[in-house]
C-alpha cells in the first residue's frame, strides 16, 4: 500500500510504503527541525549584523558643515568636536573652547576669537583672515595651509603650534617669532621653523 506524505518543511512529496511510514515521519520531523534551526541561526546572525551596523552608524560622530555666522557664542564649548568645513564668519566666540576640535577648512573670517582655547585644534586649511586672536591659546595647534592675512595674534600662546604654509602679514609673523617656541607633537616641526623665524 503506497501513500504520499507532504513534507511540511519545504512542500516536497515523499513516496512511503507500508511499514516504513512511522520511521519516515520521524526522520522527516528531525530533518525539518534541523532545517528550521539552520535558517533561524542564519536569520538571527543577519539581524544582529543589521542592528550592529545601525548602532555604529547611528552613534558615529558625523562631520556636518554647520553655520554659526554672526552668532554670539561667548564661552561656548566646542571642545573635541568635528566641525570640518563649518562657518563662524563674523561670530563672537570670545573665551570659547575649541581645544582638540577638528576645524579643518573652517571659516573664522573676521571672527572675534579673543581668549579662545584652540589647544591641539586642527586648523589646517582654515580661514582666519581678519580674525582677532588676541590672547588665544594655540598651544600645539595645527595651522598648516591656513589663510590668516590681517589676523591679529597679540598676546597669543603659540607654543608647539605648526604654521607651515600659513599666509600671514609680515608684521604679524615678526610678532609671532618673538613668542615662538616648542615643537608640534603631531608633525614634529619646530614652531620657529614653520614661521621662518631668523
Amino acid at each position: 500500500m503506497n501513500s504520499r506524505l507532504s513534507d511540511a518543511c519545504g512542500g516536497l512529496r515523499l513516496r512511503i510504503t507500508g511499514s516504513k511510514r512511522n520511521s519516515s515521519r520521524t526522520e522527516l520531523g528531525r530533518k525539518c527541525k534541523t532545517d528550521h534551526k539552520i535558517w533561524a541561526s542564519i536569520l538571527s546572525l543577519f539581524l544582529w549584523g543589521i542592528v550592529g551596523i545601525t548602532a555604529t552608524v547611528g552613534f558615529a560622530p558625523t562631520a556636518l558643515a554647520l553655520e554659526y555666522n554672526k552668532e554670539i557664542l561667548v564661552d561656548a564649548d566646542f571642545s573635541g568636536r568635528d566641525l570640518t568645513d563649518s562657518s563662524f564668519t563674523k561670530a563672537n566666540l570670545r573665551q570659547s573652547n575649541f581645544s582638540h576640535a577638528n576645524l579643518n577648512g573652517v571659516s573664522f573670517f573676521a571672527a572675534n576669537l579673543e581668549s579662545v582655547n584652540l589647544e591641539g585644534a586642527d586648523l589646517r586649511n582654515s580661514t582666519l583672515d581678519s580674525a582677532r586672536l588676541v590672547r588665544a591659546n594655540l598651544t600645539n595647534a595645527l595651522l598648516e595651509g591656513a589663510f590668516a592675512a590681517n589676523a591679529r595674534f597679540d598676546g597669543a600662546i603659540i607654543d608647539g603650534a605648526d604654521f607651515t604654509d600659513t599666509l600671514l602679514r609680515s608684521d604679524e609673523q615678526k610678532k609671532l617669532c618673538k613668542l615662538a617656541k616648542g615643537t608640534n607633537p603631531i608633525t614634529g616641526r619646530d614652531t620657529r621653523d614653520t614661521l621662518f623665524c631668523p
